[in-house]
C-alpha cells in the first residue's frame, strides 16, 4: 500500500506528458440539469417548482458570483489551498499525504487537488472504487487535471468542482446544499454554514460529530480566534432549514402539471394568481358552517386565450387540496343557457325582446312528461328572452331549447369546447337547458370566453404567444413569445355574441331574480352567469369584461351538497373579488361597440291583461326587428308557424316486421294557414292545412316548415335506423 502510494506520487511528473481529451467548459454547463424544473409567470416570477430528477437535488447552475466569498474560502482551505498556484496536481500536497500516511500506517490523508477531482467527475473510469484508486488510476487522474487546467481557467474548474460535489444525500451542488440545508441562496451564506459545508464535502455521510469536529478546524484553520460553538446551532436548524423556503413560490401547483416539458415560462399573471387563491380563502371561510370547502378559479385572456390565473383547489382548506377542480367534470346548471338562447338568435327563432311564456307546462319526453320548474317554484308569465336570460328563468330556458332542439343545442356546445358531453344528445334531453350536463371549469370558462371575442372559440393557452394582448406578453427563453397557430372556430356571428353579451350585463334584466343588490354588480362593465347544480352539489359563476373571462366553482371534491349556497352566495363573491383584481391590474373600459349588423328599436310589450316590462330600446339583428313598437307574447308551445310533431332530435326506429308503407310519420305545423308546406332535406312534399304523411328512409333528415312563399320558418333534425323491407 506505501509503496504504491509513493510510487504514484513519483509518476505524476510522467503524467504531465500526454494531454487527455477535454470537454469544453459551455458543454458541461449546459448539461447541468436542475433537478426541479422552476415556473415563472409571464413576468419571470418564480410561482411553482416541479420535481423532475428524484435520485438527486441540484439546482441551476451557480456562477462563481453567485456564491459567498466565505464559501469560496472554506472549500479551498478544506480542499485545495494552493488552487491558485498549482497546475492542476499539488506536488506538495501529495508529498506530504504520502509521509503522512506512511507514518500512520495507513491512508489517511489524501492528495487530490480541485481539478484532479473535477477531471474525476467528467471520467467514470477515474472514479474511486471502495478500496480507493489504483496506480494507473492516480496517474490518468492527474493527466486528466493537467489537461483541464491547460484547457480551462481556474474560475471554470472551481465553478464546475462547486456545482458537481455532493454535499449530503441526494444534495449536490452548493445551490441545492444552501437552499435545502439552510433555507438560503448561495450567495447568502455566512462563515460557519460555508465551513460546515466544506466538511461535508469530505465526507458527505459522516455523523454530525465528524462534520462539526472537521467545521472546526475549517474554521481554526481560516481564524484561530473563531467561535465554533455556532457549528451547534447551525446544525440543530437542518430539520426545520427546508421551511425556511419561500412558500409563496409554491402557487401553481395544478397549473405546473399543465405545462408542457420542458416550458419553464408560464402565461400566468402571479398577481392575479395570488387574487384568486386569496379569494377562495376568504370567501369559502365566510361560507361558515354550510359544507362547502372546496373551489377553483380560471382566468383567461380573451384576446390572446392565455391563461392568466389557475387555482386547481381551495388548498389547505380542503381535504382533497390535491384533486384539480378546474378540470373535474361537474353538473353545469344554468350557465349553458347563454348558448341555447345564442344559438335562437342565430337562427332567427327568436330575439332579445321576443316574449316567452313562463309558466307551467309539460314536454313529451317519449314515454313520459318533462315538467321543468324555476328555482323559486315561482312564475312570473310572459316574459322577454333578455329578462328570462339575465334573471336565470328555467321554464322560458327549456321552452328555448324545444325551439331550437336538443342535438343542434348539443352540437354547439361540443363546438364550444365542452368535451365533458360525450353521450348522445337524447341521453340529455330537455334538462340540457338547466344544466344536467356534466362540464370543466376550464372547458366552460374557455366557451364563455368565445362569447366575449365576438362568437369566436380557441383553445385556451398556457404559454404566452406573440401579439397584442389585454397583458403583457411575456418572452420565451429566446426572449421572444411564442408564435403558436390557434385553430378557430366560429359558433355565433358577432351579432349575436354582443346581444348574448350585452344581456348577460344587464343588471335591470336581472333584477327579477337577483335584485340589484347582489355580488354581480360590479365597479365597471361586466357580463356574467351563475348556476347551480341539483341539491347544491355545485355552483359556478362566470362571465367577462372586455379584457378577461373569469370563471369560479365552489363545492365538494367529495360530491357532497352544500346547505344553501348558490351561485350568488358561493361563487359569486369570489368571482366579484377576481374580476376586480383584473380589472385593477389590467384596466378597464367598456364592452365593444355594437356591430354594423345590429339595430336599435323602441319597444313595449304588450298582454292582454296589463304591462309585461317597461318600454325601452332594444337591440335586433337587421331584419329581425319589429314592424311596430310592440311586442306581442309568443304563442304557446304547439301554436303558431312551428313544427309541433316532430320534435327535434327525435330517433325513430323502423320496425323490419312492419311493411315500408305502413312506417308512416306525421308531419303537423302549429298554424298552417301561415305555414303548411313541407320539404324533407331537398324534396318538397306539398302543402296542406291537414299534417303531412311521410314514408320514412334510414338516415339524417332536415324537415323545413315553409310559408306559401317558401320562406322557412322552422326546422328540425331527424335521424331514421334500420333498414326498409
Amino acid at each position: 500500500m506505501f509503496v504504491a502510494t509513493f510510487a504514484g506520487v513519483a509518476a505524476l511528473s510522467l503524467a504531465l506528458a500526454t494531454h487527455a481529451a477535454v470537454p469544453a467548459f459551455d458543454s458541461v454547463r449546459a448539461a447541468h440539469v436542475p433537478s426541479e424544473r422552476l415556473i415563472h409567470d409571464r413576468y419571470g416570477a418564480v410561482i411553482h417548482h416541479i420535481r423532475s430528477d428524484d435520485k438527486v437535488r441540484r439546482t441551476r447552475w451557480v456562477t462563481l458570483d453567485e456564491a459567498s466569498p466565505a464559501l469560496i474560502e472554506a472549500v479551498l482551505a478544506s480542499e485545495d489551498k494552493r488552487f491558485f498556484e498549482h497546475g492542476g496536481v499539488d506536488l506538495r500536497a501529495a508529498a506530504a499525504a504520502v509521509i503522512t500516511n506512511l507514518r500512520q500506517g495507513g491512508v489517511v490523508r489524501g492528495a487530490s487537488s480541485i481539478s484532479m477531482q473535477v477531471a474525476a467527475m467528467m471520467d467514470r473510469t477515474l472514479a474511486r472504487a471502495a478500496d480507493g484508486r489504483s496506480v494507473q488510476q492516480k496517474i490518468d487522474q492527474a493527466q486528466a487535471a493537467w489537461s483541464l487546467e491547460s484547457t480551462w481557467t481556474k474560475q471554470q474548474i472551481l465553478e464546475t468542482y462547486l456545482n458537481s460535489v455532493f454535499f449530503r444525500g441526494e444534495i449536490q451542488g452548493v445551490g441545492a446544499a444552501a437552499e435545502v440545508l439552510f433555507g438560503k441562496a448561495p450567495h447568502g451564506l455566512n462563515a460557519t454554514e460555508s465551513a460546515v459545508l466544506a466538511a461535508l464535502i469530505r465526507a458527505p455521510q459522516a455523523p454530525r460529530a465528524t462534520v462539526e469536529r472537521r467545521a472546526c478546524e475549517v474554521m481554526r484553520g481560516l481564524d484561530a480566534r473563531a467561535d465554533c460553538a455556532q457549528i451547534a446551532y447551525v446544525m440543530d436548524r437542518w430539520g426545520s432549514a427546508g421551511n425556511l423556503r419561500d412558500q409563496g413560490e409554491m402557487i401553481a401547483p395544478h397549473l405546473a402539471r399543465l405545462l408542457p416539458a420542458p416550458a419553464t415560462q408560464s402565461s400566468i399573471d402571479r398577481d392575479l394568481q395570488l387574487a384568486a387563491r386569496d379569494a377562495i380563502a376568504k370567501h369559502l371561510q365566510q361560507l361558515g358552517g354550510r359544507n362547502a370547502h372546496d373551489a377553483a378559479v380560471v382566468v383567461i385572456d380573451n384576446a390572446s386565450g392565455e391563461v392568466l390565473s389557475y387555482v386547481g383547489s381551495s388548498g389547505r382548506l380542503s381535504a382533497a387540496g390535491e384533486v384539480d377542480a378546474a378540470r373535474s367534470p361537474r353538473q353545469a346548471g344554468s350557465t349553458l343557457k347563454p348558448f341555447i338562447y345564442g344559438l335562437g338568435i342565430e337562427q332567427n327563432l327568436f330575439t332579445a325582446a321576443t316574449l316567452l311564456d313562463d309558466s307551467p307546462f309539460s314536454v313529451d319526453v317519449g314515454g313520459g312528461a318533462y315538467t321543468p320548474q324555476n328555482y323559486a317554484h315561482e312564475y312570473v308569465g310572459p316574459v322577454s328572452v333578455r329578462t328570462a336570460l339575465a334573471s336565470s328563468l328555467n321554464v322560458p330556458a327549456i321552452r328555448a331549447l324545444t325551439l331550437v332542439g336538443v342535438a343542434p343545442a348539443h352540437a354547439l356546445l361540443r363546438r364550444a369546447g365542452l368535451s365533458t358531453l360525450i353521450n348522445d344528445p337524447d341521453h340529455y334531453g330537455f334538462s340540457l337547458a338547466l344544466g344536467s350536463a356534466d362540464v370543466t371549469l376550464l372547458d366552460l370558462t374557455n366557451a364563455y370566453r368565445a362569447i366575449a371575442n365576438g362568437g369566436k372559440w380557441s383553445s385556451p393557452i398556457f404559454t404566452c404567444r406573440s401579439g397584442a394582448t389585454a397583458t403583457s406578453v411575456c418572452p420565451n427563453e429566446s426572449g421572444r413569445g411564442e408564435a403558436a397557430p390557434t385553430k378557430v372556430t366560429r359558433l355565433f356571428s358577432e351579432n349575436t355574441a354582443w346581444l348574448l353579451a350585452d344581456m348577460l350585463s344587464d343588471r335591470g334584466a336581472r333584477y327579477v331574480t337577483f335584485g340589484f343588490d347582489n355580488p354581480l354588480a360590479l365597479s365597471h362593465w361586466a357580463a356574467v352567469k351563475t348556476g347551480t347544480s341539483k341539491d347544491m352539489r355545485d355552483n359556478w359563476s362566470v362571465g367577462f369584461n372586455a379584457h378577461v373571462t373569469v370563471g369560479v366553482w365552489v363545492g365538494n371534491a367529495s360530491g357532497a351538497p352544500m346547505h344553501n349556497v348558490t351561485g350568488i352566495t358561493g361563487a359569486g363573491p369570489i368571482w366579484a373579488d377576481v374580476m376586480e383584481a383584473a380589472a385593477a391590474k389590467l384596466g378597464t373600459s367598456r364592452f365593444r361597440d355594437p356591430p354594423a349588423g345590429l339595430v336599435k328599436r323602441r319597444v313595449q310589450f304588450t298582454a292582454d291583461e296589463g304591462r309585461i316590462e317597461a318600454t325601452r330600446d332594444e337591440w335586433f339583428v337587421r331584419g329581425t326587428e319589429p314592424a311596430t313598437t310592440l311586442v306581442a307574447v309568443r304563442e304557446a308551445q304547439g301554436v303558431g308557424a312551428r313544427i309541433t310533431a316532430p320534435t327535434d332530435g327525435t330517433i325513430v326506429a323502423l320496425d323490419p316486421d312492419i311493411p315500408a308503407g305502413r312506417q308512416m310519420i306525421q308531419l303537423a305545423s302549429g298554424d298552417s294557414a301561415r305555414a303548411g308546406c313541407w320539404q324533407v332535406n331537398d324534396t318538397s312534399l306539398g302543402c296542406a292545412t291537414l299534417p303531412v304523411r311521410w314514408s320514412p328512409q334510414p338516415g339524417d333528415h332536415v324537415i323545413r316548415l315553409l310559408d306559401s312563399a317558401g320562406t322557412e320558418l322552422d326546422r328540425v333534425l331527424l335521424t331514421v335506423r334500420g333498414q326498409r323491407r
